[in-house]
Parts: C-alpha cells; sequence; structure tokens
C-alpha cells in the first residue's frame, strides 16, 4: 500500500516546476536548482503552513533565497575554473512561435550574460522578465523594497541588453539552419557551414578541465567551419567516429545538438544567431559533470 500523499506535498508539487525554473535561470546549473528545490522542500516541510495565506509567495520567496546563497557561493569557482564558464544544458520541449520569451529566457547566451549580474540582479531579472512577476511580488520574494526592486531590474535590464541586444532569429528559420549545419558537419561539408556561419562566429567550448578542449573562445568562421567539418573523421574523447551518435534534439529552448558515446553523452551544442539568421556563436558543453541532465532524458518546460 502506497503511503498517502499529505496537503502539504500536493501543494509543494503544484508549483515544482516552478522552483526549479526560478532556480536554473538564477544558478545555471540543474544540478544546483535541483538541491535547492530540495532544500526548499525542507523549509516547507518545516514551516508553520498555518501562516502561509499565499504557497505560491511562499515557495517563491524561499526559492529566491535559497539559490542567491548558492549563486554567492558558488562565484569563486566559477572564477576560478579552467576554460569558459558554460551553463549546465538542459533538454527542453520543441520550441514554438508562441513561446519564444519563455525560450529565450532560458537560452544558454542570456543565461551567460546573465553571469555577470549580481545574485540580486540576477533574481529580480529572472522573476520579472522571465515569470512577469509584479515588483511588488518580487520585493516581497527578495526581501528588498519596491523602489530598490525597481532600480536592480533596471540595472540588469539596461546590462542584459548592452551585452546582448534582444534578438530571436525565427523558430523555424532556426530550426531550418540547424539541421543544415547538423548535415554539414557530420558530412564534413566545409563549404555548407561556411555559408551557415556569420564571418566573426565565436565558439566556446567547455570542458572544465576535465576533457581537453579549447581553453579560449575559438573565433571567425574558416576556423570554426573547420573544427566542425573534422567532427566525422577524428576520434573525440576517446570515442571513434563510428561509435558516435549525433543527434537533433531541443536543448535550452533552441535546436541543439546531443553527441552521444557507447555508454555516455559527450557534449552538447547550442546556437545563436544573427538578424541574417546565420549561427553567430556557438556554445559547446564537453564537462562531464554538466551532462547528467541531458544524460537523465528529462525535458523540462520553459515556462
Amino acid at each position: 500500500m502506497s503511503p498517502s500523499v499529505g496537503p502539504d506535498q500536493i501543494a509543494f508539487q503544484e508549483y515544482r516546476t516552478l522552483l526549479f525554473s526560478v532556480a536554473y535561470r538564477i544558478l545555471g546549473s540543474a544540478a544546483d536548482a535541483e538541491d535547492a528545490v530540495q532544500d526548499a522542500w525542507l523549509k516547507w516541510s518545516a514551516s508553520d503552513r498555518s501562516q502561509v495565506a499565499d504557497p505560491k509567495a511562499y515557495l517563491t520567496r524561499i526559492i529566491s533565497h535559497l539559490a542567491m546563497d548558492r549563486l554567492r557561493s558558488t562565484r569563486h569557482q566559477r572564477e576560478t575554473y579552467v576554460g569558459p564558464w558554460l551553463p549546465e544544458p538542459i533538454l527542453t520541449a520543441p520550441d514554438t512561435a508562441e513561446g519564444v520569451a519563455a525560450a529565450d529566457s532560458v537560452s544558454t547566451a542570456l543565461l551567460v550574460v546573465l553571469e555577470t549580474l549580481s545574485p540580486l540582479e540576477r533574481a529580480v531579472f529572472v522573476l520579472k522578465e522571465a515569470f512577469a512577476f509584479s515588483y511588488a511580488e518580487i520585493a516581497q520574494a527578495v526581501e528588498r523594497t519596491e523602489p530598490a526592486v525597481r532600480q536592480a531590474a533596471h540595472r540588469a535590464r539596461e546590462h542584459v541588453q548592452a551585452r546582448r541586444p534582444r534578438f530571436t532569429a525565427d523558430p523555424a528559420r532556426r530550426r531550418d539552419v540547424t539541421e543544415r549545419f547538423f548535415a554539414a558537419a557530420t558530412g564534413g561539408d566545409i563549404n555548407t557551414l561556411m555559408e551557415l556561419l556569420s564571418p566573426d562566429v565565436t565558439l566556446w567550448t567547455d570542458g572544465g578541465g576535465k576533457v581537453r578542449q579549447a581553453l579560449k573562445p575559438v573565433n571567425g568562421r574558416e576556423i570554426v567551419a573547420r573544427w566542425f567539418a573534422a567532427l566525422g573523421t577524428v576520434s573525440y574523447q576517446g570515442v571513434e567516429p563510428g561509435q558516435m551518435r549525433a543527434e537533433l534534439t531541443p536543448v535550452n529552448g533552441g535546436p541543439g545538438v546531443v553527441f552521444r558515446g557507447p555508454d555516455r553523452v559527450i557534449a552538447t551544442l547550442t546556437f545563436d544567431f544573427d538578424p541574417e539568421g546565420r549561427i553567430s556563436t556557438i556554445h559547446n558543453v564537453a564537462n562531464p559533470d554538466k551532462l547528467h541532465a541531458v544524460a537523465e532524458g528529462v525535458r523540462h518546460e520553459t515556462s
């Protein structure tokens, strides 16, 4: 006989997806977000829920503080990281025209920019831009005054816009370019790769010192095209080309690529696009510590 599910568990489960989504956007790590959700459950279980008028607001306050505290504690690790630090990729549902804003809020490119915000600014930006919380609700969640929250939101928005102009290619165009890139890379077609890449394309590779990757960004269409054209001819992390499988699948709210060996996920690719719809940035995550969420195969909602 299975144990009964109490009302406290039902209330928590109702908002569990929201809690993970908030924590992941603040932290850029699925593993840390899951830990924060578990800590939120412990706090929720120990609370006097007879005093909780609004479970959603109460839980949002808990997860916001847990995520901000965890972000502060991990900042030093990220500053001393070997090579570029990229967010931990997650599998997401296929992107649609209606879900562009939600998908963009979990994109690798935006999460990279959010790394440069303070924990408070990041939490405020996430709650406002990704989840449309009011300033009054955010002030309650982060325990600041409403004017302080408005100021933090303004600073965060200006910072993000300066570093990542808001441009999102049409979802159908993104899928088409990604599919053509995938076919060209796996087929070694350097000419098509050159057509699909922006002249000043940048490839960021995150191996975390665990696997061999470029420790600095790789710039320029020709060198990046040659990098990917060679994929089908060289071994990668000890896996021979014939043993490697690559699949197109939505990652972080957009079309992505997952590379698998016989017994593990090897790497993921996500893309950003320029106004002409060409690939302007490629994020390659190969640090095995960051691939658990993809290996588990769980797809996350972007909103």
